[in-house]
């Protein structure tokens, strides 16, 4: 008896780990505001991000991905829900996810999945459907970060944020259970702002020079209430002392550039996180930027084209170590013998403004901030460096993981796989539109509600709290500078778009009232 039943329970395991072996792991990576042309796989002319790089060169580059809502909070919502906004509940960062609702994790755990998140989430509620998670609070802190347990532990760890949410992702996969395929959404903060980078990147990167976006000093002279009321200008809006780590002692005689209590007080929070004597050594890393600021004075473009460059090294000081951590978790994939059967995904909550018009953050439609990197790799499945044109968006993630696993897509899901484009059978999804719906209006950075559609070449805005629309032909101008929607050769194409966006609204069933005019008014 004892015999019979040691077989049957050896035989039970072997089917078990070949039914694991057979279905696919997902390792799902998103960094916070990694905007595609800090990836060098995408712009090779800002930054080398060799491991980053790796899954184009294995996998699958995506040229056209983008998102519904460029914001933290409602992007993660998507991810997991496959779902817009306006369905998933999650319309801005003050929203919580209802941790009732159907997600990616639940009915990967239903179908035998070991499902875990580790790293920023964001969402306010604790996280659903997962068998283990470890999250920040909020944005979390880059230095000494605060980890939430599943038991509601909350613990300090010492060191880098993104160096110890790799440091836990790691020690999860070691420690899974090693029968069951997985889902893994590890989470990074970086490079959020206010950026802070290890020492020996600040150190990298502190004298490198930037090439300058040619809309840099782009006027507002012409441009719509959304361009005139925005608050996330550089020059403006970016602080010397919060933002750019200029020690206030160097501004104290300035009185346009003396920073408040405020900005005073965050310059010396964010200080007092880096522990000695690396907080010394960096003070004296950062110590040349006010030593300029005294020597010279600047003001209008010349202090835009050094805060410009200020915020670019700390900003890609932060990118090369997510790319160090990537490089880490790679390598472990290939020493455990997963890479390959794991789906490895790496995106960003959105993309994010690197001095275009003069500006940082994202929250706009404009292709900028829409769009959002996104590369895949699944080894035997994708042929190794190819390149998508594809019109992908975040709602069509969490489907197309499902798909891969050979798990049925959820109904409730609005997304549509794009499987079929990864393994080659397609190149293009049956989907004329992608839809766009930002609602978070004076928060942060003052963008204006707005609504609208994408194309392959044409985009439709409708600011719909000052009835202001915008279209762009993307093929003419890519940098979306001229506003044709009074244009007379494109007016047949605006009335049709117009149209249209009443039937993608209500395809995707927001059917919610946007301000005095509906979108379907001439």
């Amino acid at each position: 008896m004892r015999f019979t039943t040691a077989i049957i329970g050896a035989l039970l395991c072997i089917i078990t780990n070949v039914t694991a072996q057979q279905r696919p792991n997902i390792l799902y990576i998103m960094s916070d505001d990694h905007d595609a042309d800090a990836i060098s796989a995408y712009n090779t002319g800002l930054i080398a991000t060799p491991n980053i790089d790796r899954l184009a060169k294995e996998g699958m580059r995506f040229s056209k991905a983008f998102v519904g809502n460029a914001i933290c909070g409602p992007s993660r919502a998507t991810l997991i829900t496959g779902q817009h906004s306006h369905k998933n509940g999650v319309r801005t960062n003050r929203d919580a996810m209802d941790p009732a609702r159907e997600n990616i994790a639940k009915t990967l755990q239903q179908a035998g999945y070991q499902t875990a998140l580790i790293g920023k989430w964001h969402l306010h509620q604790y996280p659903s459907g997962f068998n283990y998670w470890k999250i920040l609070p909020g944005q979390g802190q880059y230095i000494t970060p605060r980890f939430i347990h599943m038991n509601g532990d909350s613990v300090n760890y010492k060191g880098y944020a993104t160096d110890v949410i790799t440091d836990e992702a790691l020690s999860w996969l070691r420690n899974r259970d090693q029968s069951k395929p997985f889902l893994l959404l590890l989470h990074h903060k970086a490079p959020h702002r206010y950026f802070l980078a290890p020492i020996k990147y600040i150190d990298q990167y502190r004298n490198k020079k930037f090439p300058e976006p040619s809309t840099l000093y782009a006027s507002k002279e012409g441009r719509g209430k959304a361009w005139l009321l925005q608050t996330m200008s550089i020059l403006p809006d970016m602080k010397l002392s919060s933002d750019l780590k200029v020690d206030p002692k160097y501004l104290e005689d300035i009185p346009a550039l003396k920073p408040d209590s405020a900005e005073a007080a965050y310059y010396k929070a964010i200080m007092n996180r880096i522990p000695e004597p690396d907080r010394t050594r960096i003070k004296q890393l950062y110590a040349y930027r006010g030593e300029i600021i005294q020597r010279e004075r600047p003001t209008g473009n010349k202090l835009l084209a050094y805060k410009y460059q200020w915020y670019l090294q700390d900003y890609m000081a932060t990118v090369a170590s997510i790319d160090e951590n990537i490089g880490r978790v790679l390598d472990y994939l290939d020493s455990a013998n997963l890479t390959k059967n794991t789906m490895t995904l790496y995106t960003s909550d959105q993309g994010f403004y690197l001095g275009e018009n003069g500006w940082f953050d994202k929250r706009f439609m404009y292709d900028v901030s829409m769009q959002t990197p996104l590369l895949v790799r699944w080894p035997g499945h994708i042929k190794p460096g190819t390149v998508s044109n594809a019109l992908v968006q975040n709602i069509d993630f969490a489907p197309t993981m499902i798909q891969a696993t050979g798990t049925t897509i959820p109904t409730y899901m609005q997304g549509t796989s794009f499987l079929p484009v990864l393994t080659g059978a397609k190149k293009k999804l049956d989907r004329p539109y992608l839809y766009y719906h930002f609602y978070e209006y004076k928060a942060d950075h003052t963008v204006l509600q707005h609504l609208g559609i994408r194309g392959n070449r044409y985009k439709l805005i409708y600011f719909y709290t000052v009835n202001e629309w915008e279209f762009y032909d993307l093929e003419k101008d890519p940098q979306e500078q001229h506003n044709l929607i009074n244009v007379k050769q494109y007016l047949p194409t605006i009335e049709r778009m117009k149209l249209d966006l009443v039937q993608v609204r209500k395809n995707y069933g927001d059917t919610e009232p946007v301000g005095q005019v509906t979108p379907a008014a001439p």
